[in-house]
């Protein structure tokens, strides 16, 4: 052997170390006391978690083939008891254990799962007062879901037999413990809703271990009592055992006799209530009558009746008094609505709007013959006005000054001529006058000394 040959692989190794754990026989069969943590349910239904205590820790699978069967669900933190293997998971190299089975450590796995299922209905509302149906007063038909051999179904009909004989009785036969108790006893529900022929049911049995009695807790049974049309009354074992089933239904009964006594009225005493029912009314007849036949005697010995002639004629007294006070007071509310309305016609007539209308005609009339007068004063004011400035532009206009017999000059390029300076001899001029232009040519210039330069 090289010195190469001397190192193993990791593989290799990690199968060795297995198959030394598998051949141990004080690790095929391993009972465990810790606590969960790192718990989680995979969706194909595997759990894996850890285990551990104040020092150490392993992981742990549990898979569904074996987790199917446990009552609770494991939580962190819950401390428990476990019977499982050692292996070695290879790919990761490490050893674990592989879980068998589980339960609570301290308090029964059975009663772990009935305070949770009963948690968690009770969160949905499926125990809540107010969806629960009322159970008939008077039932003509009851459906009993139980085993047709038990305790139960003979303490039932016997109870119902002597308390209320003419109810009509129907057992529907079901497993009450066992594997497919459950599902037997949902079925049975199902089918007595289906046939609506039921006025209540009993689903129930007797007494016995909570193992036993382990049907009534299961969460399908429980939601087949709410989802149930026809009022239940459960009836599981006595009256200490509460299950699942007592808080779904209607009405709880502590025991199968209990319950047929919940579900039925006394026969007996349904007919002493009769019987004192109808003595109370005969004794109210009796009294009505009596009180009517003294009414009808007081009737009898009346004035009426003992003077009729005497009454009719003072009643045609009254009538005949009452017949004037309506007339009277007739015509005095005719005549009152009658000055009512003269007074009512006179004021519409005051205030009639055509009367209205023509002092509005008359105002508008005056007023626009006002505002005609003044308009024509201030265009009269505006015409004076106007043609005083027409005369002040007339004196300034320079044709009128040609009109009195001056004359404008202006050279050749149509200029004023205002001075001699502007002109030479030989120039050719224009001379403006009143009617017309003069063409003249300057032949001499004379320039006059202004005085005041």
């Amino acid at each position: 052997m090289t010195v190469e040959d001397r190192y193993l692989t990791v593989t290799a190794l990690t199968r060795y170390v297995k198959r030394k754990m598998e051949t141990d026989r004080n690790l095929k069969q391993v009972y465990l006391r810790g606590e969960i943590s790192n718990f989680k349910r995979h969706s194909r239904g595997h759990m894996y978690l850890t285990i551990k205590d104040d020092r150490s820790r392993i992981q742990a699978v549990m898979f569904a083939s074996y987790n199917r069967y446990i009552k609770f669900t494991p939580e962190d933190g819950m401390s428990v008891l476990i019977k499982g293997e050692i292996g070695v998971y290879e790919p990761y190299g490490q050893y674990q254990l592989y879980i068998h089975e589980m339960q609570p450590d301290g308090i029964g796995s059975l009663y772990l799962a009935y305070e949770q299922l009963k948690k968690k209905l009770g969160a949905e509302g499926l125990f809540d007062p107010r969806f629960k149906k009322p159970i008939p007063a008077y039932p003509e038909h009851i459906g009993v879901i139980t085993s047709p051999t038990g305790a139960a179904i003979r303490d039932i009909f016997s109870t119902l037999n002597r308390r209320y004989p003419i109810v009509k009785k129907t057992l529907i036969p079901v497993l009450v413990q066992g594997e497919n108790g459950a599902d037997s006893i949902v079925q049975a529900i199902k089918k007595a809703n289906l046939s609506d022929q039921f006025d209540v049911l009993i689903v129930g049995r007797g007494g016995g271990s909570i193992e036993e009695l382990w049907n009534f807790n299961e969460e399908r049974v429980a939601r087949a009592i709410v989802d149930s049309s026809t009022p239940v009354i459960s009836a599981v074992g006595h009256e200490t055992d509460y299950t699942i089933s007592d808080f779904a239904a209607d009405l709880r009964a502590p025991t199968p006799t209990g319950a047929a006594e919940l579900a039925v009225p006394s026969l007996k005493e349904v007919a002493d209530r009769i019987t004192v029912m109808r003595n109370r009314i005969v004794r109210a007849l009796q009294t009505k009558t009596q009180a009517n036949r003294e009414r009808l005697t007081s009737l009898r010995e009346s004035y009426a009746f003992r003077y009729p002639v005497h009454m009719l004629r003072q009643k045609e007294q009254d009538l005949d008094r009452m017949f004037e006070q309506m007339q009277r007071a007739s015509r005095q509310y005719i005549q009152r609505k009658k000055e009512n309305n003269e007074h009512l016609n006179k004021r519409l007539i005051q205030h009639h709007p055509n009367r209205k209308i023509g002092d509005m005609q008359k105002n508008v009339t005056q007023i626009r013959s006002r505002i005609h007068k003044q308009m024509e004063y201030v265009l009269q004011q505006k015409m004076n006005s106007f043609q005083k400035d027409v005369e002040k532009l007339s004196l300034l206009n320079p044709m009128e000054v040609i009109r009195r017999g001056y004359a404008i000059p202006y050279d050749q390029q149509k200029n004023v001529v205002r001075t001699v300076s502007q002109v030479q001899p030989g120039d050719k001029m224009y001379v403006r006058l009143k009617d017309g232009l003069v063409d003249c040519q300057v032949w001499g210039l004379e320039e006059e000394v202004q005085k005041n330069e």
